[in-house]
């Protein structure tokens, strides 16, 4: 007995050494595997697991919220069928088999990491100085914004990157202020459903999907149950906007008579994480209802496959509307299809339609929204637009936007999940668009909407040659075009930069699935680019106009430049075991949702 208690010691002092003298002090501990979820697979895993012992944990205990929830006697209950399927046995490959970097390139990635960290340390430090506990700092007056009900959204939404930067003791603070933040009170009387959804929900579940901290999950059930609350409704569709202190009578919602499609269709992935960390099923029969509805019109819409931008879930009509697009208003309900698919595989009929839906909109995306334009080079690009179906059929619509960015990764992520070739392909066509984007407009940053110009003829998919009389006519015919705008572009309809993240999740997502370098290095031209556009005083703020240099700043900076933007550009540098795509799949806020624990096949 002396001798394996001796020979314990031996071990711990050796991993304690180790960790002095060879870990890098700025690095983050690579994901824990603690709580049954994931399989290491190198021995920074094993050491995360010794390092992250919840033994060690700091003891919080959450205050709870003045109001409980779970206590609400709905009028109308939702359904509590169907339940939460069992687990898939088996998952494709996602990630890229990566070799260790050469010495030379890994001290590189080493430099970039720290810098994407001091960049993100300095928005939190002036966040904590001059916003703590608020929803937003203002990046030029150093003033604060409560525009997500007053329940510290930046805070909460960083909770995730703190962890993977290695910061534990700012992590460990933040989680101090979230055992104190009170879901029974709001700064407004409305509470956006979509915004909570992702921000708050999806912040506090990916921090107990990383840390274990019970205090998370009981934070993340208070905010479930206000949720579910506004599944309170007489056809079982959820509100857009939850009126706040009504929603606590149990009396009652009413839906309202048209929302964005997005909105109803960013749920999935929280409400079903959300029943798989509590064992509770009612969280995923209720979004399951919703979807139900989306997939039974998916075929009936004008453009097959596609929803309308605009849908009546009091209606339960998601099917009326001739505007049809992947970009704002309809963004993450197609997004989250095949992430709902990796999350939960299909096992059963109430989750095999993620899969079915995914496809059929990747496949109708491909034909009517996809277009390679016309530019001086010769770049094998995709960009993609809108459709209007009028009545001489479907009219595709040049015009494209930031949000639009994020299609490139999920096809690629598409691709993998489904085994195709030609989604990969497509996915990494439209991400190497948006990066052409970034560098064409002099100051390496992309505008918030554009128009390029369209290639002559009717396959949109084709190359076409620059010609100076095609572009000086497309031009011509948009009021909006400016002189100085790069070559193939006709507008900037908005010219911001408001600090999106979607163009480096695209770049980061193919770099994980393909291993070209190419991509890592387009990313730091990016963060380079963004950085200098972007700095303020106390940290980062929107730019007014990315297509001139030296433009105004506006005072704005939303939580998504700390829980997306930055965490994604420290992941495209980090250890490739950091949040891998066989491990987790990301929502909409880029907070990683671990897979259920799988027996892989490879």
């Amino acid at each position: 007995m002396p001798r394996i208690r001796t020979r314990h010691i031996t071990v711990c002092a050796v991993l304690l050494l180790w960790i002095y003298f060879f870990l890098p002090r700025d690095e983050a501990i690579p994901f824990i595997s603690s709580y049954g979820y994931g399989t290491p697979r190198r021995g920074t895993d094993a050491l995360a697991r010794y390092m992250n012992d919840p033994t060690n944990m700091p003891d919080i205990v959450a205050r709870k919220s003045s109001f409980d929830w779970s206590s609400v006697n709905f009028t109308y209950p939702p359904p509590l069928t169907p339940k939460l399927p069992a687990s898939v046995t088996k998952r494709p490959r996602i990630q890229h088999r990566f070799k260790p970097d050469a010495r030379d390139v890994a001290e590189i990635q080493s430099q970039r990491r720290r810098e994407v960290k001091r960049v993100f340390g300095r928005a939190w430090v002036s966040y904590k100085r001059q916003a703590w506990k608020k929803d937003a700092l203002k990046p030029i007056s150093g003033n604060y914004v409560d525009q997500f009900s007053g329940w510290a959204a930046t805070l909460v939404d960083s909770l995730d990157t703190l962890w993977m930067m290695g910061l534990r003791d700012e992590f460990y603070e933040a989680v101090e202020a979230v055992a104190t933040i009170d879901f029974g009170q709001s700064t407004a009387a409305t509470v956006n459903t979509f915004e909570t959804c992702i921000r708050y929900l999806g912040g506090l579940i990916a921090a107990y999907d990383l840390s274990g901290h019970e205090v998370l999950k009981m934070k993340a059930i208070e905010v479930g149950d206000l949720l579910y609350a506004g599944f309170n409704t007489e056809n079982g569709m959820p509100v857009d906007f939850i009126l706040f202190e009504t929603a606590k009578k149990g009396s009652g919602l009413r839906v309202e008579s048209q929302v964005v499609s997005a909105s109803p269709g960013t749920i999935t992935l929280e409400f079903t994480r959300l029943s798989q960390i509590t064992g509770d099923d009612k969280y995923y029969a209720a979004v399951s209802g919703v979807m139900d509805v989306f997939h039974e019109g998916q075929n009936k819409t004008k453009l097959p496959g596609m929803w309308p931008m605009y849908v009546s879930m009091h209606d339960q009509d998601v099917v009326t509307g001739n505007q049809f697009t992947i970009g704002g208003n309809a963004d993450s309900l197609y997004e989250y299809l095949p992430k709902a698919h990796a999350l939960l595989g299909s096992a059963d009929a109430s989750s095999a339609k993620y899969e079915v839906m995914a496809r059929t909109f990747m496949d109708a995306a491909i034909k009517n929204l996809f277009f390679r334009p016309m530019i001086p080079g010769d770049e094998d690009i995709l960009i993609s637009g809108n459709c209007d179906v009028l009545a001489d059929g479907p009219r595709l619509d040049p015009e494209s936007e930031h949000l639009s960015c994020f299609i490139g990764g999920l096809y690629a992520l598409g691709g993998r999940l489904f085994n195709s070739d030609e989604y990969l392909d497509v996915g990494a066509k439209l991400a190497r668009g948006c990066a052409y984007a970034y560098h064409s407009f002099p100051t390496g940053v992309m505008p918030e909407r554009y128009n390029l110009a369209l290639c002559p003829g009717s396959d949109h998919h084709a190359f076409c040659p620059w010609n100076d009389s095609s572009f000086a006519a497309e031009a011509l015919a948009r009021p909006e075009h400016k002189a100085h705008l790069p070559k193939g572009f006709t507008t900037a309809k908005d010219p911001r930069y408001i600090l999106r993240p979607e163009a480096i999740e695209s770049v980061f997502i193919l770099w994980r699935i393909t291993g070209d370098p190419w991509w890592r290095e387009t990313a730091w031209e990016m963060f380079e680019a963004v950085v200098l556009a972007t700095e303020t005083e106390y940290a980062n703020a929107a730019v007014l106009d990315v297509t001139v240099l030296g433009a105004k700043k506006e005072d704005y900076m939303e939580s998504f430049w700390l829980a997306e933007t930055l965490k994604y550009f420290y992941l495209c540098f980090a250890d490739t075991d950091l949040i891998s795509l066989d491990d987790f799949v990301l929502n909409t806020e880029a907070h990683p949702f671990r897979l259920p624990k799988t027996k892989s096949k490879w």
